[in-house]
């Protein structure tokens, strides 16, 4: 199997352009990596690009590990661990609870993890841990959700959305599609720092317009039913409301399936969020939803995998450095980018396809073995890297949902 993965490396590496190198903005590292993965699977016997190291542990604490947000995130750890010959856990909590995720990271000091990823999700809940990984020889970065600006945290680096700019943005799209009235920003967890910079933002650009916008921001749940429900009495007993607008995956999903089921948009409701779930991109697709901002979850996993890598194959003399996964806007416009039918992976010959390799690449979950495979769902289509042939020739790189031409 493990030959099979060199040759599938080899041969995407050989498909993809050189002068995708040199685009940064089209192909940017991840191609770069995927050609120095196969020139490595190429030189097989030789030390390949790095010098050798141990199979080194990355351990990824996070606050809600079954959130189907996540799913690209986790296939982007993956691909750059197989990529660079590393492992990785994804540990944490389901529910955003800071004491299972301290508790997460003091068993990944214990158990001597070569780094360690955490998302920041609490002011001051993590300063200590990280000092004390620090100060055990472990290198700490964040991921998704960062520390304040100014804290005393001792992260190395972040990796994500800057949020609260992101949530400036949606706030100037909610002033130009409401105009007036009431609106309500959706938070599964009030004072979070992964949502509750976006409502901070979204509240001061709204201040800054003028516009008579009465902005509130509306507890939900973590939970994907709970806050459903929440949502669905919040419209019940607010229905003069104009804008409807979600700050995580959840909550924009189900404000979604909120103004579906009371066929709002036809009233002039207006509603967005975050997060390319396959619900809210029907959603969007269908006019329920106006827009959903992208924050390219697979890069989080893979750049974050790539800098602790980089950190421990030089010693710590590369990185770390921050990194903005950025910020794009789908609506009904480009939702064709997102929801284009997929295409057989035609970078590699069929003959040198493993069926994981195919499902691995296609962004599909990777079953146990072949039968189970036949049977996984097509789910999370927009998740992972896909590489493929359009019908006139020129190949596509799918980084977290988005096509990108090179």
């Amino acid at each position: 199997m493990k030959g099979r993965s060199r040759e599938t490396a080899a041969a995407i590496a050989a498909a993809l352009p050189r002068r995708a190198v040199m685009r940064g903005v089209a192909a940017g590292p991840l191609a770069a990596a995927l050609i120095a993965a196969g020139g490595a699977a190429r030189a097989a016997d030789d030390s390949g690009p790095f010098p050798p190291h141990p199979r080194w542990k990355f351990v990824f604490v996070n606050h809600v590990t079954t959130n189907a947000f996540f799913v690209p995130c986790q296939y982007g750890i993956h691909d750059a661990c197989a990529l660079l010959g590393c492992d990785y856990q994804w540990t944490g909590s389901e529910t955003s609870d800071v004491a299972q995720m301290v508790n997460a990271m003091n068993a990944a000091i214990a158990g001597k993890a070569d780094a360690i990823a955490v998302a920041i999700v609490d002011p001051k809940g993590f300063d200590r841990p990280i000092g004390r990984a620090l100060d055990a020889g472990i290198p700490v970065f964040s991921y998704n959700a960062d520390a304040p600006r100014g804290s005393d945290n001792r992260r190395l680096a972040y990796i994500g959305q800057d949020l609260f700019r992101s949530g400036q943005l949606m706030g100037e799209r909610i002033v130009k599609l409401v105009g007036a009235g009431e609106v309500a920003l959706f938070i599964a967890t009030p004072g979070q720092l992964n949502l509750q910079p976006r409502v901070d933002g979204a509240m001061d650009a709204i201040k800054k317009s003028g516009a008579k916008i009465e902005a509130t921001m509306i507890a939900t749940d973590p939970t994907a039913n709970a806050a459903l429900s929440k949502i669905r009495a919040y419209y019940l007993g607010n229905q003069n409301v104009k804008g409807m607008f979600g700050t995580g995956g959840n909550d924009t999903m189900n404000t979604g399936l909120v103004m579906r089921q009371y066929d709002l948009a036809k009233k002039g409701v207006h509603a967005g969020g975050y997060d390319l779930l396959p619900r809210s991109l029907q959603a969007v697709h269908d006019g329920f939803l106006d827009f959903v901002i992208d924050q390219q979850p697979y890069l989080q996993g893979f750049y974050t995998v790539m800098e602790m890598f980089a950190f421990m194959v030089s010693g710590g003399l590369v990185g770390p450095a921050d990194i903005n996964t950025g910020l794009k806007f789908v609506t009904k416009d480009n939702i064709a980018l997102i929801s284009a039918p997929r295409r057989a992976l035609r970078a590699v010959p069929r003959r040198r396809r493993s069926w994981r390799a195919t499902a691995r690449l296609s962004g599909e979950p990777v079953a146990a073995d072949r039968r189970r495979h036949r049977r996984a769902p097509p789910r999370h289509r927009q998740a992972g890297l896909r590489v493929r042939a359009a019908a006139g020739g020129e190949r596509h790189c799918r980084v977290g949902g988005i096509d990108r031409l090179f």
